[in-house]
């Protein structure tokens, strides 16, 4: 299950300091907390998806990688 994204709010990276425009969302869990078909999101922009999924990935967190709707992403 996914939440849509709100349309009238500007998405920015999850990246520690970083307010670039997000342009990936990070979809993960962690298995020890929460169920499998529970998600949560981080939203990266192009500079810190692969730094943020290396994150999730190395804990095996990482579930999917999808484009954030409006994104310059669905377009490539």
């Amino acid at each position: 299950m996914s939440t849509p994204f709100p349309a009238d709010e500007a998405l920015v990276c999850s990246a520690r300091g970083c307010r670039a425009a997000a342009v990936w969302a990070l979809e993960w869990n962690n298995p020890r907390l929460h169920d499998a078909a529970r998600r949560k999101t981080w939203l990266a922009c192009a500079e810190h998806r692969t730094s943020l999924g290396d994150f999730l990935d190395a804990r095996g967190f990482l579930r999917a990688v999808t484009p954030v709707p409006g994104s310059p992403t669905l377009d490539m």
